[in-house]
């Protein structure tokens, strides 16, 4: 052994130091760190008597630098409340600790670090269980037909969920989706269950209309014999019809016992109608039915249907004309009226339509964003989510009881992945100055990014105040118009048995709608006085900021 390799090999066993039982220092000067169960074999340096004393120091303040990395994390696990979100910091910090070129005590820095790992998994398996329970529980209930009870329990399960702990994105979205098919198979089964329940009473509720209408239609009929006829075959007619709902059903018999009653009545003290009287009534009718002709096909809504009200309180208010004439001209105006409502109808139903299509458009760009969200190629899925964000901008309204919920959704998807990103690059530009900062200019950086971060939250509450404020004046709009429609089909209810309890059910939207309106410029008052006070403190901070800088200089 050469006289130098024997002053190195005294050196090295004069010296002490943190750790140094995992290092081994061979003939020819290589100091090499000695594996263990958590830290992998590497050779550390060449030494030499002359710069023994030098690479040892330097060695040694690389380790104090990835050792404030380690102390860095454990505040953060510290302070930490769902500490599986640490998982790829603590992978990061594993990487470090079996690359870093050092000299200290690697095997406590690996333990701590290994440590905090297992604790991850032990939170990942206990959140995994939570919410397959879940999942199995929502698969359980998809066959329920305890329809009301069955509803708030799959609303429990959201809930849960929504308060479950964090897990990595693969299995969270597969336990998800059990949950989603589940209660899609169940909410398909309640909705048929419930449509063949309205639809056979509703459908009995029709034939009784009819009924009633044809009991009414004939109360005023001058065929005595035939008409005579057929209230007794419309009363066998309703014994034979099936049940529907009980109040309607009573209205309805009411309706044929009171319309039986005045037609024989009237034909108790049977009268003719003057000629002359129906002659001139055929003439008004004609007119009125060429009126109705005239605007059946019109897209102007609001408008043509208060003229067509117009137009059957007028037939409502003229008399009989001659028989051989009645049925053609009644079908002749009520062919008209018909085809106007109906198609009103469509055109209503087509908007919803298209609606319903805007929502599948944006549920589409939702799901790719929270597919996105997570990805670390920062410069392409920038473009994207811009793109999906520009591209949902373009797709017009969706139904009003989802509006909110996609949207937040979407944004929540977008603001995570820029939070993400602003967290990343802080985080590199924190590592850049660390490594060429004293711990006093780091202080510093953190200090400045804190401030950072703050300015943004308050610009990022003011941009959702100013996004809630947009949606209520949007929805304070459509309540408005709305609230525009009742009130005109209040004013222009026709005269009639069923005029009452129209009126009674417009005033109960009206007033339904008038408290929502009044709700919705509420909330723009209060978050826009939230807004304001976030504002006045951004500009205070802004003005003090400016007078130390005044003050500095």
């Amino acid at each position: 052994m050469a006289p130098e390799n024997v002053n190195i090999i005294s050196w090295w066993e004069e010296q002490s130091f943190p750790g140094k039982d995992l290092f081994k220092l061979d003939e020819d000067g290589t100091v090499t760190l000695t594996p263990t169960a958590l830290v992998k074999e590497r050779e550390i340096a060449v030494v030499t008597i002359d710069n023994a004393e030098t690479v040892l120091k330097n060695l040694q303040e690389k380790f104090e630098e990835m050792q404030s990395r380690v102390r860095e994390a454990e505040i953060e696990w510290m302070a930490a409340t769902d500490k599986s979100k640490m998982a790829d910091k603590i992978e990061q910090l594993k990487g470090l600790i079996n690359s870093t070129v050092a000299i200290g005590d690697f095997e406590k820095a690996a333990q701590l670090v290994n440590d905090w790992e297992s604790s991850i998994k032990k939170a990942s398996d206990e959140n995994v269980a939570a919410k397959k329970a879940l999942a199995e529980l929502a698969e359980s209930l998809a066959d329920s037909t305890e329809y009301k009870e069955t509803s708030q329990a799959f609303k429990d399960i959201t809930e849960k969920w929504r308060l479950s702990g964090f897990l990595d994105k693969s299995r969270n979205d597969m336990l998800w989706k059990r949950i989603e098919n589940a209660r899609k198979k169940f909410q398909d089964r309640k909705r048929d269950f419930h449509d063949e329940e309205e639809k056979d009473l509703l459908v009995t509720l029709d034939l009784k209309i009819e009924i009633a209408e044809l009991a009414e239609s004939l109360q005023n009929s001058e065929e005595w014999k035939s008409a005579t006829e057929a209230y007794h075959e419309l009363t066998e007619r309703w014994k034979s019809t099936g049940r529907t709902i009980h109040k309607r059903n009573e209205e309805l018999w009411q309706r044929i016992m009171t319309a039986k009653n005045i037609f024989f009545d009237r034909k108790k003290a049977h009268f003719a109608q003057i000629q002359v009287e129906q002659e001139a009534n055929l003439i008004i009718k004609l007119e009125l039915a060429e009126k109705a002709e005239a605007l059946a096909n019109s897209t102007d809504w609001s408008a043509t249907a208060t003229a067509m009200g117009a137009l059957k309180e007028q037939w409502r208010n003229t008399g009989r004309v001659p028989h051989e004439k009645a049925d053609e001209l009644n079908k002749r105006f009520n062919d008209s009226v018909e085809t106007f409502f109906d198609a009103r109808r469509k055109h209503t139903e087509a908007i919803r339509v298209t609606q319903e299509q805007n929502y599948a458009l944006k549920s589409e760009l939702l799901q790719r964003a929270e597919e996105i969200k997570d990805s670390n190629r920062w410069g392409e899925t920038t473009v994207e989510m811009n793109r999906l964000f520009d591209e949902w901008k373009t797709i017009g309204p969706v139904p009003r009881e989802h509006n909110t919920t996609i949207w937040d959704a979407f944004m929540g998807a977008r603001k995570h992945f820029f939070q993400r990103k602003d967290a990343d690059r802080d985080q590199r530009k924190q590592q850049f100055d660390a490594q060429k900062a004293a711990r006093e200019e780091q202080d510093i950086a953190y200090k400045k990014e804190r401030e950072a971060q703050e300015i943004a939250s308050r610009k990022t509450r003011i941009e959702q105040a100013h996004k809630t404020i947009e949606a209520a004046h949007t929805e304070i709009k459509e309540e408005e118009e709305k609230l525009a429609d009742f009130k005109n089909a209040i004013e222009n209810i026709t005269p009639g048995k069923k005029a009452e309890e129209l009126r009674t059910h417009l005033a109960a939207l009206i007033e339904e709608s008038t408290k929502h309106l009044d709700r919705l410029k509420k909330k723009v008052v209060t978050v826009t006085e939230d807004m304001n006070k976030i504002i006045e403190k951004e500009q205070q901070k802004e003005k003090e900021e400016a007078n130390a800088e005044q003050a500095a200089s």
